[in-house]
């Protein structure tokens, strides 16, 4: 599996090398993006592996759990639990994984250069949201319900309500399609109604996972801003001429004595 991971990645990067010509406005390198890339994909499938190692509760913890546990700011959607909400919100987020594909109608988009990106951008969202909620246990909504099962409430999942997945990917979908676009067309009058789509899209799915009894508020508001910065700060370090004094660059790191091939994040104030 691993194997296969790696030659995965190095095609990847291979095919972005041929295709990203030097219009783009981005600027990639296998030194630095092929192990960022490789490292997010398998820290989130350690964290994906944590978060089910969880203790669930056990039926007496399930059913002494009370609203009023929860913090004000989040006690008012303690206890939702709908499930059509939990449907259209799944719905959402599998069809907004093809958004960055609307790109390719413009003809200057490089098309490996995009797929580099794009899998390094949800490689390192995947990252924050799997090891955060692995690390930091959190009752979902639901599990305050009277109305829902005992056997729903004693899952592992149940207590994976920090921070919202759900949100935080299609923000950062949502959001790294519209920096692209904006980067790609400078002159474009589309682009506040651009902008404007990518901030909606993901809040709609927010209210969704709220109304679903999968998170609370505040799962969401930190799901959002996690996903919007992620999406939107990876295409960024990657601009050519990025004046943001931020940078990526690959670099020799000694270790116990020896060198090892690294990336090094770099602010120049």
């Amino acid at each position: 599996m691993k194997k296969n991971i790696c030659t995965l990645i190095i095609s990847l990067f291979t095919f972005t090398q041929v295709f990203a010509q030097s219009d783009s406005p981005y600027k990639t390198s296998f030194k630095v993006d092929a192990p960022i890339t490789a490292a997010g994909i398998g820290l989130s499938g350690l964290g994906l592996y944590l978060m089910q190692q969880k203790e669930p509760f056990t039926q007496e913890e399930a059913m002494a759990l009370k609203k009023s546990d929860v913090n004000s700011f989040d006690r008012f959607s303690a206890g939702n639990h709908s499930a059509s909400a939990k449907k259209i919100s799944d719905v959402m987020l599998y069809s907004s994984l093809a958004a960055p594909g609307l790109l390719l109608l413009d003809p200057e988009v490089k098309t490996g250069q995009l797929l580099a990106l794009y899998v390094e951008t949800m490689s390192i969202t995947g990252t924050l949201f799997t090891m955060g909620s692995a690390a930091f246990p959190r009752a979902r909504p639901l599990t305050y319900s009277p109305e829902v099962e005992i056997r729903e409430k004693t899952r592992s999942n149940s207590q994976n309500s920090f921070f919202a997945g759900h949100t935080a990917a299609v923000s950062t979908v949502s959001f790294f399609t519209a920096k692209v676009f904006h980067d790609y067309n400078p002159d474009s009058p589309a682009r506040p109604f651009v902008w404007a789509g990518a901030a909606i899209v993901p809040a709609a799915v927010g209210y969704l996972r709220l109304e679903a009894g999968k998170h609370f508020l505040s799962d969401n508001l930190i799901g959002y801003g996690v996903g919007a910065a992620v999406g939107i700060l990876v295409p960024q370090l990657h601009k050519k001429g990025n004046n943001s004094g931020i940078s990526l660059y690959p670099n020799v790191i000694p270790v116990m004595g020896q060198n090892l091939d690294g990336v090094s994040l770099q602010y120049k104030f």
